[in-house]
């Protein structure tokens, strides 16, 4: 007898079928609970990563994370880590991208340039600047003076007791040359020179931005100290302001000898900071050094997660022949310590 018929199935029926059909089991809750939390990593460094192949700031909190680029790597190499787990093609394929393109762009690109611009060299000198912090540094700024021995010397958030330091402790036969402007929290800034300065209007901004001109070798050198308000929510008007009138130092000044330093409050990944180096056909000392991406701030904060804000900028009558970073106690910046020389291109 036919046990088949007799229960009622049919004669040629197959194995009863899989609960899901013939494809494999829906994602478990659990599993779409991870594709959601990791696309929810990414959506921040995808935004600021295309802002920065855009070559835009856009608008807060986008320059802000701009600063910070490199810590993009951590969310977008653990939506990474998810879609592996998750086994999603799409979602891995989303963050390896973004964290292919944030890790070019904050690769050490440490180029250490040593083409020298023509003309012979007719003369050597090093730069100086350092943010003290409301003063905080200024102890430590003082004795660095002193070992160092740079021809010229950026100071910015230099309080009334830096200043007042700077005239008592600093000799006037080993600088005999400065533009102060005092004041009190993070307004006061100093230039010092070793070299003759004369007077140069320097650039209008909230916080004090003195410039000079220096006579060095025989040769009119600007030198302008850099201190544009930050980026903070609320004042990107302001930020991209002083940053476009530095823009404007720049392009005036292009054709002549030019170090332009400070503390930008930004950097290269910021489109207004590009445009400011192109301006003036500018160069990051950094970089030409091989220490581009060196972070200067926070000081605790090493690569790749820190940021550099702090640069000296040269123009291309200027060879870089070294850059060192100095951690100065009680200020959240590293000191940036460059040696250049100045190349007769007439």
């Amino acid at each position: 007898m036919d046990t088949a018929a007799t229960n009622g199935a049919p004669a040629d029926a197959g194995p009863p079928p899989a609960p899901y059909g013939d494809g494999p089991p829906p994602p478990s809750t659990g599993g779409r609970t991870t594709v959601r939390f990791a696309a929810l990593l990414l959506l921040v460094p995808t935004v600021v990563i295309a802002c920065r192949l855009a070559d835009t700031d856009a608008v807060t909190p986008v320059p802000q994370l701009l600063a910070f680029l490199p810590w993009m790597l951590v969310p977008a190499g653990a939506a990474l880590l998810f879609g592996l787990l998750a086994r999603r093609r799409i979602l891995m394929g989303w963050a390896a991208a973004v964290l292919a393109l944030t890790g070019w762009f904050v690769r050490p690109y440490d180029t250490g340039l040593t083409d020298d611009p023509p003309g012979p060299v007719v003369a050597q000198l090093e730069v100086l600047t350092s943010n003290v912090e409301f003063g905080g540094a200024t102890e430590a700024l003082v004795a660095a003076i002193r070992r160092e021995q740079p021809d010229l010397v950026f100071v910015q958030e230099c309080e009334y007791r830096c200043s007042e330091a700077l005239e008592a402790e600093i000799s006037r036969t080993d600088y005999p040359y400065r533009n102060v402007v005092e004041g009190g929290g993070a307004t006061g800034s100093a230039i010092l020179s070793k070299h003759p300065l004369r007077p140069a209007r320097g650039v209008p901004s909230t916080l004090a931005m003195p410039g000079s001109v220096a006579v060095i070798a025989g040769r009119d050198v600007n030198v302008q100290l850099a201190h544009p308000l930050p980026p903070v929510p609320g004042g990107m008007s302001l930020w991209h302001r002083e940053l476009g009138r530095l823009r404007s130092f720049a392009a005036a000044a292009e054709g002549t000898p030019t170090v332009l330093a400070g503390d930008f409050n930004a950097t290269q990944d910021h489109a207004a900071f590009r445009r400011l180096l192109d301006a003036g056909a500018l160069r990051d000392s950094a970089t030409l050094a091989g220490a581009a991406h060196t972070p200067t701030w926070p000081a605790s904060v090493r690569r790749p997660l820190g940021t550099q804000i702090d640069h000296v900028l040269v123009s291309e009558d200027f060879s870089v022949r070294d850059a060192r970073f100095l951690d100065l106690p009680d200020t959240d910046h590293r000191s940036v310590l460059v040696r250049l020389a100045l190349h007769d291109v007439r």
